[in-house]
C-alpha cells in the first residue's frame, strides 16, 4: 500500500490552493486526486472575468485563475493524479481510488484533505407538473456545453433563478444568438451580485421577474413552453397569475450542494443546514486528521475564499501529518469581505442610475450633466464616481467568450481591455467567423486590434503549451 503524507480529494481551486500550502509548510509528499483529465475544476468552464481580485489583486476569467495555481503545483513539483475517481475513504484515512491505467489503488494518508467542491440542485426536488422533456438542464451543465463544448442547448430560452451562474448564462447564450426571454426568480430578491444583473440583464433587456416561479412545463420530446406564476409569501404559486412562455429550454440556477458521500463514508459529522462537514478553525472535521475546505463544506460566492480556506486545510493537514498539530494555524492570515446588497429594483424611480459594479457594494449613482462637468452622488468612492460618469458617457465592458481550434477544441479567450459596450456583439461576430490553430499559451495574442476597438483578443487557458 502507497503511503502519501497529505492527499487531497479534488483538484480544483480549493484543492490545488490546499496542495500549495501543504508542500510549502514542509510536507514532503502531497498528492491531489483529480477525477477529470486536467485541473481547475468548475473554473475551466467559467470563461467570464471576476476571478482573483483578492487572491491576485487584478481581475481574472476561471481559465486564467486556475492556470495561476496549476503553475504553482508544477513548480513545487506536486503529484497529480488526473482521470481518477476516489470510490472509498475511511476514517482511518485509507483512499481507495481507481483509474484505467493503475486500476483500483489503495492509499495511507498521513492527512486528507476533502476538496470536492458542489454540484446543482436537479429539476427533481422543484416539484414542476409536467412531463420531463430533452430541454431542461442546470445552467452548469448549458455552461459546459457551450463553454468547453462548443455546444448551443437551445435557441429560446427561460432561467429558472438568479444565481450567478444563471446570470451569467443569460448574457452567454444572447451572445451566442439565442434569445433569453425570461429569468424567473421565486424571491423578491435576485440571488446574484449586483455586476450581473447591469452587466447580464440590463446590457441586454433580458427582463428578471421577482417573485415568479415556474408552474409547469410543456412538452413530451422535447420542451415546447413553460408557465410561469407570481407568488405568494409562502411561495407558493398564485392561481390567476399565470403566463405561458414559448421555450425550447429551461435553464436551473436554483442552488448547490456540496459533494459528501466521500466524507460520509469516513464517518464525517455533516451540519444539517450547510450539508457540509462541521470543521474547527483548522478546517478539521470531526474525524482526526481529516480536513475538509471551500465548496465541499459550504457554498462560497468567491472563488478567492475558498482558495484562502483551502491554504488553511492544507497547512493544517500537512502540521498533523508531520505531527506538529500545535503549530496549526488558528485564523486565516487573510482577511476576506465581500458584501452583497439584495436587488430588488434596478430601475430607479424619476431621474435614471447608474448602478456601480466596481465592487459588490453596488451603489445606485446619479450622474447629472452641469456644463461641461458632471454632478455625482450616491457613490462611496472614487472609483464609484469615475465609473459613473463613463458608464454615461461611452460604457465599456470586457468580452469574455470561446474560439474554436481548427481540431474542434473550445478556447477561452477574451479581450485584454474594456471595449465599447456598443461594439460587444459585431466583435463577437469577428470571433464566430475565425478558427485557430494549437498549440496556444495563456496571453498569445489572437486578434490585434478587434473589431478597430484598440483592444487585442488574447487566449486564457494554454492547450498544448509551446
Amino acid at each position: 500500500m502507497r503511503e502519501i503524507d497529505v492527499v487531497i480529494i479534488g483538484g480544483g481551486p480549493a484543492g490545488m490552493a490546499a496542495a500549495v500550502a501543504a508542500k510549502e509548510a514542509g510536507a514532503p509528499q502531497v498528492l491531489v486526486i483529480e477525477r477529470e483529465s486536467h485541473t481547475g475544476g468548475i473554473l475551466q468552464q467559467c470563461i467570464h472575468n471576476g476571478f482573483g481580485l483578492h487572491s491576485f489583486g487584478e481581475e481574472l476569467t476561471g481559465p486564467e485563475y486556475a492556470e495561476r495555481y496549476q503553475e504553482m503545483l508544477e513548480n513545487l513539483e506536486i503529484d497529480v493524479m488526473m482521470g481518477t475517481m476516489v470510490i472509498n475513504l475511511t476514517k482511518d484515512r485509507i483512499v481507495t481510488c481507481v483509474n484505467p491505467e493503475d486500476g483500483c489503488i489503495d492509499i495511507k494518508a498521513g492527512a486528507v484533505v476533502l476538496a470536492m467542491g458542489c454540484r446543482e440542485r436537479p429539476v427533481g426536488p422543484l416539484y414542476i407538473q409536467g412531463d420531463r422533456p430533452a430541454g431542461i438542464m442546470p445552467a452548469g451543465t448549458a455552461q459546459k456545453f457551450v463553454n468547453i463544448k462548443g455546444y448551443l442547448p437551445g435557441k429560446e430560452i427561460v432561467i429558472l433563478g438568479s444565481g450567478d451562474i444563471g446570470l451569467i448564462m443569460a448574457r452567454r447564450m444572447t451572445l451566442e444568438g439565442a434569445k433569453v426571454k425570461a429569468v424567473c426568480e421565486i424571491m423578491e430578491d435576485s440571488g446574484g451580485l449586483t455586476r450581473n444583473i447591469v452587466q447580464c440583464l440590463n446590457d441586454f433587456d433580458i427582463p428578471l421577474k421577482l417573485r415568479h416561479t415556474v408552474s409547469q412545463v410543456h412538452g413530451k420530446e422535447r420542451l415546447e413552453g413553460v408557465t410561469i406564476s407570481q407568488v405568494d409569501s409562502n411561495l407558493n404559486p398564485i392561481k390567476g397569475t399565470e403566463e405561458y412562455i414559448s421555450c425550447d429550454t429551461l435553464m436551473l440556477s436554483v442552488g448547490l450542494i456540496p459533494e459528501n458521500e466521500i466524507s460520509k463514508q469516513a464517518e464525517v459529522e455533516i451540519d444539517p443546514k450547510t450539508k457540509g462537514p462541521i470543521i474547527n478553525e483548522a478546517k478539521e472535521t470531526k474525524v482526526e486528521g481529516i480536513f475538509a475546505c471551500g465548496n465541499v463544506v459550504k457554498v462560497h460566492e468567491l472563488v478567492d475564499l475558498v482558495s484562502a480556506e483551502g491554504e488553511i486545510a492544507g497547512r493544517s493537514a500537512a502540521f498533523y501529518a508531520l505531527k506538529k498539530k500545535d503549530d496549526a494555524p488558528k485564523k486565516n492570515s487573510k482577511k476576506h469581505v465581500a458584501e452583497k446588497k439584495g436587488v430588488k429594483n434596478l430601475v430607479s424611480e424619476g431621474e435614471p442610475v447608474v448602478i456601480c459594479t466596481t465592487c459588490p457594494i453596488g451603489c445606485r449613482i446619479t450622474v447629472k450633466k452641469q456644463g461641461e462637468n458632471f454632478e455625482v452622488s450616491g457613490n462611496n468612492c472614487k472609483r464609484g464616481e469615475a465609473y459613473a460618469i463613463k458608464e454615461v458617457t461611452v460604457p465599456e465592458r470586457t468580452l469574455t467568450t470561446i474560439m474554436a481550434a481548427k481540431d474542434g477544441t473550445m478556447v477561452p479567450v477574451k479581450t485584454d481591455r474594456p471595449i465599447p459596450k456598443s461594439e460587444v456583439r459585431s466583435c463577437m461576430e469577428i470571433i464566430n467567423q475565425e478558427t485557430l490553430l494549437l498549440p496556444i499559451s495563456l496571453g498569445d495574442i489572437i486578434i490585434e486590434n478587434i473589431g478597430k476597438t484598440g483592444a487585442n483578443l488574447v487566449c486564457t487557458r494554454s492547450f498544448n503549451k509551446k
